[in-house]
C-alpha cells in the first residue's frame, strides 16, 4: 500500500487546475485510484455509495475539461458529489464527511467555491444551471460555461422540465449532463424511463451535423433569424437517420449520445467538441450505478447507502436486529398492508422510495395496489387526491423535507375538498448526518395553518398503528401522521387496532410543580426527564399532545389553569409548531402561564448523529432536566 501511496495519480491532485496537467492517457489510472479510494473510505465512514461509483470518470472529465471553479458545475441531488469533493482540495478531510462538524453530506457553497450550488431535493440543477448561464451572459461574461448534471430519476421531476422548457426559450450555451443509470435510488420508473431506453444517435449524424453547421456558419445562414428553421431541419434530418423522435431536439436543445460514461478518454473527447458550441446542449450519458464493485452493481438500492462494510469481499456489516424495536418505517409497512387486506379502498404512493419508506412491504404482497410514481412529491398527492375523489384511501407517503414540495398540491388538491388521503410524512424531526437539506424540520409548522387538516405525531409504535387505523376510517378527511427516522421504543410493537378520538391527547403523568406538554416520539425522552427531576423531588405532569390539529383543548384548559410554569417539547422548528399553538390558546383564553418552547431554534441544523444534533438544539434528555430545574428554581 506505501508503495502504491508513492506512485499514486490521486494524491498528487489538490485542485482541478493540479488535474488538467496530467496526460490524456493518464485519467484512466486516476479514475481507478479515486474510485478504490472512496470504496475504502465509505467502507468505514458510510454514506451514500452507489451514485458515487457510477459518475467517477463524469466527475474527472468535467473538471478535466472545463476551468472550475469559473465554469460552474451544478450538481443535482448530490448523492454522486464524492469524487468531486475529493478532487476540489477535500481529499484529506473525506474521513470526516457526514460527520458532526466534518465535511458537508452535500455540496455546498458555504464549503467550498467549486459547490456552485445547494443540492440535496432533486431535479433544480437545470434551472440553477440556467440561471447562472443568464447572469453570465447579462453581465457580460462570454467566457464562463455552466454545465447541470441530472439524473434520469431527477429529470423526471416536474422541476426538471420547468427548467428544461426556459432553456429552450433562452439565449444561453449551457450543456446539461443527463447521467442514465436507470436508477434513482430505487429503480427509476415511468414512461421517461422507457424513453430514455430506446434513446439513440449515431456518430456519424453527430459528425454530418457538425461539419454541415460550420458549412452554414461560413455562408452566413447561421445568423439568429435563420438558427430555429435549421434546427427544425436538422432534427428532421435526424429522426430520417436515426428512425427515432427526440424529445430534447424538439425543445431545440441540441443532443448528443449516448456515450459510455465510463469512458473516460471518450468523455473528454465528446465534453470538448461540444464545449464552446452555441445554444443549449445536452450530453447523454450511461453508467451503472456502483460501478467498478461488484456488489454494488448487483444490488444498486441495497448499496445506495450500505453502512459499513468490508471493503476486500463485500460483506455489509449489520447490526443485530434481534431483540430491538423496529423502525417506524417498518412498523407503518406491515401496519399499512395488514390495513389493506382489510380495506379493499386502501392503496399506497411513494415518489420514488418504496425502500426507504418500507411500502415495498405491501407492494411484494399487494403490487397492483402500489404506485411508486417516481421523483414527483405534488404529482404524488395530487394523484393520491384524483384516487380519493372517486371512493379509494391512499396512504401516500413522503418524506418530510420532500413534502416541502408539495404544499400547494396540499391545499389546493386535497384540503379543499376535504379528500380522504392519509399523508404518511416519514423523516419527521432530525434525520441525522444528511443535514439541514434534509431534516424534517418545517412539517408540523406549515402544516398547521391548512384548515381541514388533521395532523399527529404518535410517541410510540403502539400509537403510529391506532393512528393509521383510525385515518383509514370512513369520511376522516385529510390526514397527516408524521413519525421519525429510526427506531421506536416496543419491541413488542404489534398491538390490536383502535380508533383515537380525534384531537384528543393523554396524561401519562400526573405532577404539581410543572407541566410538559409533548408531541410525537420525543415526548420518550421527555418522560425519562421527568423521571431524573422526580428522583429529586420535583413534581412534573407530561401530557402526550398526539394532535397537533385540532389541539385538545380540555388539556389545554387544564394547563392554563393549573399551572405556573409549561414546557412545550416537538422535534421540529419551534416557530409556527406545538409551542406557537400553546402559545395562541393561552393568550386567546386569558391564562398568562410562563411558557418555554423548546425544539428546533430558528436556524439551518447542520449534519450529525441524531443523539448530537438535539444536544445542539438543547432538546436532549439534559437540557430538559436543566430546563425544568431552572423553571421551578431547583440548584
Amino acid at each position: 500500500m506505501k508503495k502504491e501511496a508513492c506512485n499514486s495519480i490521486l494524491n498528487t491532485i489538490e485542485t482541478p487546475d493540479d488535474l488538467r496537467k496530467l496526460k490524456l492517457n493518464q485519467l484512466p489510472k486516476l479514475c481507478e485510484e479515486l474510485r478504490q479510494f472512496i470504496i475504502d473510505e465509505l467502507s468505514h465512514n458510510p454514506g451514500h455509495f452507489g451514485s458515487t461509483l457510477g459518475v467517477i470518470e463524469l466527475t474527472v472529465a468535467l473538471h478535466y475539461v472545463y476551468n472550475t471553479p469559473s465554469d460552474r458545475l451544478v450538481w443535482d441531488v448530490g448523492h454522486q458529489a464524492y469524487a468531486h469533493k475529493i478532487l476540489t482540495g477535500r481529499r484529506e478531510q473525506f474521513h470526516t464527511n457526514r460527520k458532526f462538524k466534518g465535511l458537508k453530506p452535500f455540496p455546498a457553497p458555504e464549503e467550498s467555491e467549486y459547490d456552485t450550488f445547494t443540492c440535496g431535493h432533486a431535479s433544480n440543477s437545470i434551472s440553477a444551471a440556467l440561471g447562472m448561464a443568464i447572469a453570465a451572459k447579462k453581465q457580460g461574461d462570454d467566457k464562463r460555461r455552466v454545465v447541470a448534471i441530472i439524473g434520469d430519476g431527477a429529470m423526471s421531476g416536474g422541476l426538471a422540465f420547468e427548467g428544461l422548457n426556459n432553456v429552450s426559450e433562452s439565449d444561453n450555451n449551457m450543456l446539461i449532463v443527463l447521467n442514465d443509470n436507470k436508477m434513482s435510488i430505487d429503480r427509476s420508473v415511468g414512461g421517461f424511463k422507457r424513453y430514455l431506453l430506446g434513446l439513440t444517435t449515431t456518430r456519424s449524424y453527430n459528425k454530418f451535423r457538425y461539419q454541415f453547421a460550420r458549412v452554414l456558419n461560413k455562408l452566413g445562414l447561421m445568423k439568429d433569424g435563420g438558427r430555429e428553421r435549421l434546427i427544425r431541419f436538422n432534427n428532421s434530418v435526424k429522426s430520417l437517420i436515426t428512425n427515432q423522435q427526440n424529445i430534447f431536439e424538439g425543445m431545440n436543445i441540441r443532443y448528443f449520445g449516448p456515450v459510455d460514461g465510463h469512458d473516460v478518454v471518450e468523455l473528454v473527447r465528446a465534453l470538448r467538441t461540444i464545449k464552446d458550441m452555441r445554444g443549449p446542449k445536452m450530453l447523454h450519458i450511461h453508467t451503472v450505478k456502483g460501478k467498478g464493485f461488484a456488489p454494488a452493481e448487483e444490488a444498486a438500492t441495497e448499496w445506495h447507502a450500505p453502512g459499513l462494510f468490508d471493503a476486500e469481499t463485500g460483506e455489509r456489516f449489520e447490526t443485530c436486529e434481534e431483540g430491538k424495536p423496529p423502525r417506524f418505517q417498518d412498523v407503518f409497512g406491515h401496519t399499512v398492508l395488514e390495513l389493506a387486506k382489510q380495506n379493499k379502498k386502501i392503496v399506497g404512493v411513494t415518489p420514488a422510495m418504496p425502500t426507504g419508506c418500507s411500502l415495498n412491504i405491501m407492494m411484494e404482497k399487494l403490487p397492483c395496489r402500489c404506485f411508486d410514481v417516481g421523483i414527483a412529491e405534488g404529482h404524488a398527492v395530487t394523484f393520491s387526491g384524483g384516487m380519493a375523489k372517486d371512493g379509494l384511501v391512499p396512504f401516500c407517503n413522503i418524506y418530510s423535507s420532500f413534502l416541502q414540495r408539495a404544499y400547494d398540491n396540499i391545499i389546493h388538491d386535497v384540503a379543499i375538498s376535504r379528500l380522504n388521503v392519509v399523508l404518511c410524512i416519514d423523516r419527521g424531526g432530525l434525520v441525522g448526518e444528511d443535514g439541514p437539506t434534509h431534516h424534517g424540520a418545517f412539517d408540523l409548522a406549515f402544516l398547521r395553518p391548512i384548515p381541514n387538516l388533521t395532523i399527529a405525531a404518535p410517541y410510540d409504535e403502539h400509537e403510529l398503528r391506532k393512528l393509521m387505523y383510525t385515518a383509514q376510517l370512513p369520511n376522516m378527511g385529510p390526514f397527516a401522521i408524521r413519525y421519525p427516522r429510526g427506531r421506536g421504543k416496543l419491541v413488542d410493537w404489534h398491538c390490536p387496532f383502535e380508533e383515537v378520538p380525534i384531537g384528543k391527547g393523554r396524561k401519562l403523568r400526573d405532577g404539581h410543580d410543572l407541566a410538559i406538554l409533548s408531541i410525537g416520539s420525543i415526548g420518550n425522552l421527555a418522560a425519562e426527564a421527568v423521571e431524573r427531576v422526580a428522583a429529586k423531588g420535583i413534581s412534573v405532569a407530561h401530557y402526550d399532545m398526539r394532535f397537533l390539529k385540532p389541539i385538545d383543548e380540555d388539556i389545554l384548559h387544564e394547563v392554563g389553569r393549573k399551572y405556573k410554569h409549561v414546557i412545550t417539547l416537538e422535534n421540529g422548528v419551534i416557530k409556527g409548531g406545538l409551542g406557537s399553538a400553546v402559545l395562541e390558546f393561552m393568550a386567546d383564553n386569558g391564562y398568562n402561564p410562563d411558557v418555554r418552547r423548546l425544539g428546533i431554534p430558528d436556524q439551518f441544523i447542520e449534519h450529525g448523529s441524531v443523539p448530537e444534533l438535539c444536544r445542539l438544539c438543547n432538546i436532549d434528555v439534559e437540557s430538559i432536566v436543566k430546563e425544568i430545574e431552572k423553571r421551578v428554581n431547583v440548584e
